[in-house]
């Protein structure tokens, strides 16, 4: 297997990607090269059937190189694409890995490092009220791994028509059966239509089955403004994984996202002339569609409490965390406990 070691000129060492420096840095003597940047266009792939029946997953078995820095077999699954020793610490850009493979078009580089991933998390878990106290303690002991996770892009125009019922309300005043008057809202339909007009940029779609989705739309967006053309001098430090979602079932995923825009216009349209809206039904498609293939960056750990795991992710780039956290069972009653002394409180006082 082929891999691609950043040796440092002053000492020998593996230079790695600094998220503070955004170069590559020795982490042994601190001696710093600029990242070997492509200077090229990140380029829009026309989507084509034949492009979404021809990129699909094609997992490749789990393979075996030998550490260069210290001599011992890594196992690299067929996902991994950079991988580090566990023993030296030495970094591998798995090269003939990314040339069988799509290579990716762009990069978001990681822009805080994990010294900022801990104290975003930290400030994370202390807002998690129900969360049990000792699990702080617990998270102390773990850490997080740098990897930079595959996505998909999507570009495309949108053009529907749209029809819909518009609601105005009115105040009407009736008489009850006991002779009292009372007043009532109701609402009057009317029907309206209209159409949509719409560029989709850069929507995301995660193109990882490693991680639960619900994660990932914790930690989005990422600035796509700050996306790069594509050098593996950026991953060097940092685990790398191919993409595990193929296009078509990505761009499936990214239609579900730009319908759910779409009629969220056409709802936000019938708003601005109506009170309320109901029976929205669309009729249109989409033009001009492209897609590019992107890494992006994340902190991820999974720990073990009572002998569940939990993941939490941390957006490489913003700081913004997402993750899964025990509750604590007595904080719970506690707060039950308190609100019931509370409300009998105040039934109380309000009775005498």
């Amino acid at each position: 297997m082929s891999s691609t070691v950043y040796k440092c000129e002053g000492c020998g060492g593996v230079m790695e990607f600094d998220a503070k420096a955004q170069c590559l840095k020795c982490p042994n003597c601190g001696n710093s090269e600029n990242v070997k940047s492509n200077d090229g266009v990140i380029e829009e792939h026309t989507l084509t059937i034949d492009a979404k029946r021809s990129i699909k997953v094609e997992v490749k078995e789990t393979q075996t190189m030998e550490c260069k820095g210290c001599g011992a077999l890594i196992e690299v699954s067929g996902l991994e694409t950079a991988k580090k020793c566990l023993y030296c610490g030495s970094s591998y850009v798995l090269a003939d890995k990314q040339e069988e493979t799509l290579i990716p078009d762009g990069v978001v580089p990681f822009k805080i490092d994990k010294n900022d991933a801990h104290e975003r998390f930290n400030t994370w878990m202390k807002k998690r009220l129900l969360a049990p106290n000792e699990l702080k303690n617990l998270y102390q002991r773990g850490g997080f791994q740098s990897i930079y996770v595959p996505y998909w892009t999507f570009d495309a125009q949108a053009s529907f028509n749209y029809t819909a019922e518009g609601g105005r309300d009115r105040t009407v005043t009736r008489r009850g059966a006991d002779g009292k008057t009372y007043r009532k809202v109701v609402t009057d339909w009317y029907f309206t239509s209209g159409h949509i007009e719409n560029f989709f940029d850069d929507i995301q779609v995660p193109a990882s089955i490693r991680y639960k989705s619900g994660l990932f739309k914790g930690i989005e967006p990422f600035n796509l403004k700050q996306l790069l053309p594509y050098s593996p001098d950026y991953i060097s430090g940092h685990l790398s994984e191919n993409y595990s979602v193929d296009l078509e079932s990505g761009h499936r995923d990214a239609i579900g996202i730009m319908n759910d825009g779409v009629r969220f216009m056409a709802e936000s349209n019938v708003r601005r002339r109506y009170d309320r809206v109901r029976n929205v039904r669309l009729s249109g498609g989409y033009s001009n569609e492209t897609y590019k293939y992107i890494l992006i960056p994340v902190y991820s750990t999974t720990y073990d409490y009572k002998g569940k795991n939990y993941t939490v992710m941390i957006n490489g780039q913003t700081g913004k965390v997402s993750g899964l956290y025990p509750y604590s069972i007595a904080k719970i009653v506690l707060i039950v406990i308190v609100l019931i002394i509370v409300f009998c409180l105040f039934m109380y006082l309000s009775n005498s």
